[in-house]
């Protein structure tokens, strides 16, 4: 998994207008929930801010990172657990970090991409990622940058589900009989289909 860096300052937690002010100033608030427990059994939070310009470096990417969150001197790793954008701007408004370690599993959303050519796409049909993530449990440092998946064996109007992959180190969370990538009977294929079946 690829690792970035990040600067922010611990902030107390304020209320709507808090944070607002904080927006007009070019800040975004987070929290990075870190694995010590408070005595309600919850983890501790700590409120910080990030720059927009960096806090767009994690969020505005189609990669996954492991992020080394800098708060005033003090260094954690932790991964990006929920954003929240503006409805209409689209610009991030708030994220949430969660502090990981190499011995404790973590669930993530991993990009896939496909390997090999598949006999359906040569028969005309198009091939579909029905998901563009898989989430997995796993040890932050056996998670991949992508999931590989071998198509070289899928036909015309066959599919893959989750149950029938498998990836070392990894479980699988997504349910397993969703559909992750398929290939569909285009109107060309179709057609060659039904004149070859006229022809027989």
């Amino acid at each position: 998994m690829k690792e970035i860096a990040i600067k922010g300052t611990e902030r107390v937690p304020g209320g709507k207008k808090a944070a607002r002010q904080m927006r007009r100033e070019g800040l975004v608030p987070c929290v990075l929930y870190g694995e010590k427990r408070g005595e309600n059994g919850l983890p501790e939070a700590t409120a910080f801010s990030v720059s927009e310009k960096e806090i767009n470096k994690v969020v505005f990417t189609p990669h996954i990172y492991l992020v080394n969150v800098n708060i005033d001197g003090t260094e954690h790793k932790a991964v990006v657990k929920e954003i929240q954008f503006h409805p209409v701007k689209d610009n991030v408004l708030h994220v949430d970090f969660y502090e990981v370690t190499p011995e404790k599993p973590i669930v993530m959303g991993v990009p896939i991409q496909t390997a090999g050519l598949a006999p359906g796409v040569r028969a005309g049909g198009r091939l579909t990622a029905m998901l563009r993530k898989l989430d997995v449990r796993a040890k932050y440092t056996d998670i991949p940058e992508k999931l590989t998946i071998d198509v070289s064996h899928l036909e015309l109007g066959k599919s893959i589900k989750v149950g029938e992959l498998s990836f070392e180190n990894m479980e699988l969370v997504t349910p397993k009989e969703v559909v992750v990538i398929t290939i569909k009977m285009t109107r060309a294929a179709r057609s060659a289909a039904d004149q070859a079946a006229a022809q027989a």
